[in-house]
């Protein structure tokens, strides 16, 4: 990879801006959208900012969040959804108070649906429902996480379709790295993942991509470089040096295709994704292919830095989800949605951060953006999106209220 150019870091008011604590432990997943954390790790951009980061690859979200929480990890490559329901007390366990630092990415995860459904003729979302409607044997589809992204996106799609996510098919938490797996075994039908996963999927035989996430929200947001509270409180230089570490190197990486093609190659080592360069670097650069003879160049594919709009920690990003566990039944009660997200989402230290850089951050922390099913959410009315949609659950039971 190119050799990343010197960034000087800039003296704030309360004197010096060097890190209180130089040396890191962060999380990440073996998912291709952990691309700028590894990046900022190993190709200088951390020392640049004083910063030594030790990456710590995880097995599931579950675990990833548990380290975070007990401090063993510093920061890490996160579910947006798992922040705010760790933060709200719905993701399995007490309240605890978290952060955002910043996005990581927008879109790039996908839906794949099993060989089996494929040789059944469920090539389609209008041949999925009907499927579904029809009757017969009942549908298993995987998820990441119960709040997560993933759990979200697959929700969201189903209904945009006319099917209840909660009641017309099961839904099961799968760790990434075995969808495939699960999938071979015939324990699933379908699964809803980050990349390389699905690309992964197809390429081995094992079903098609029948949709991608950012058909379901073009720009969506998606991980999140997240830490606690506390660690905002006792360390906000080095926060704000993680942050910069982070943002550069996701700058640089969308520099050039080049730049980008080395980073899958980075990625596909055995101490990150471990899965073959042919799985990472299409999907990376933009280039599908679904399993149906299809192919395009998705001009919504992954983004982890487009100016800084993929990094600026949105309220309304934050606040989508709370209106989504909302809907879902997984909050019994409306939050206050923007207070909530004022006090997740760190847009002081990351503008503070992007400034260093010379990185734009747009004027408004809310931004309005229209989903797969013809509505538009710009964060203006939470409480009266939650309760918008045909298809909700709002009376959920007590089980998927606690994030089970």
């Amino acid at each position: 990879m190119n050799t990343p150019l010197p960034t000087l870091p800039l003296a704030w008011v309360n004197g010096s801006d060097a890190p209180e604590k130089p040396c890191l432990n962060i999380g990440f997943m073996a998912l291709t959208d952990c691309a700028s954390v590894v990046v900022a790790a190993t190709q200088g951009f951390a020392q640049q900012q004083g910063l030594t980061l030790n990456l710590h690859r995880q097995a599931s979200w579950a675990g990833l969040r548990d380290r975070l929480l007990n401090g063993e990890l510093d920061a890490a490559h996160c579910l947006y959804g798992l922040v705010y329901a760790v933060h709200l007390g719905v993701g399995g366990g007490p309240a605890n108070a978290l952060a955002v630092l910043m996005g990581l990415n927008q879109n790039a995860q996908a839906i794949n649906l099993s060989p089996t459904l494929q040789r059944q003729g469920v090539t389609s979302a209008e041949a999925l429902a009907r499927r579904v409607h029809q009757g017969g044997a009942r549908l298993t589809f995987a998820q990441t996480f119960p709040t997560g992204t993933h759990a979200m996106w697959l929700y969201y799609w189903l209904a945009s379709l006319g099917v209840h996510p909660l009641r017309d098919v099961d839904s099961v938490v799968v760790p990434p790295a075995q969808m495939r797996a699960h999938l071979q075994a015939g324990r699933i039908d379908g699964f809803c993942v980050g990349e390389p996963w699905s690309a992964d999927a197809v390429a081995e035989g094992q079903g098609f991509t029948l949709a991608t996430s950012q058909a379901i929200w073009p720009g969506h947001p998606e991980k999140v470089l997240a830490c606690t509270q506390d660690f905002v409180t006792h360390y906000p230089n080095t926060a704000r040096a993680l942050i910069r570490a982070v943002l550069a190197a996701a700058r640089f990486i969308e520099q050039s295709q080049d730049n980008r093609r080395g980073t899958a190659q980075l990625l596909s080592g055995s101490a990150y994704l471990d899965s073959p360069l042919g799985s990472i670097q299409p999907r990376l650069l933009g280039d599908y292919q679904d399993g149906l003879g299809n192919r395009w160049h998705d001009p919504h594919g992954l983004r982890l830095f487009d100016q800084g709009r993929a990094n600026l920690p949105y309220l309304s990003d934050g606040m989508w989800f709370m209106t989504q566990f909302r809907r879902w039944g997984i909050l019994r009660d409306d939050p206050d949605y923007l207070g909530v997200a004022r006090q997740v989402q760190q847009l002081t230290l990351y503008r503070e951060a992007a400034q260093a850089l010379g990185v734009p951050c747009a004027y408004s922390p809310l931004r309005s953006s229209l989903l797969i099913d013809g509505s538009r959410w710009d964060g203006s009315d939470p409480h009266g999106y939650a309760r918008s949609f045909a298809l909700h659950a709002l009376d959920t039971t007590p089980a998927l209220r606690a994030g089970r």
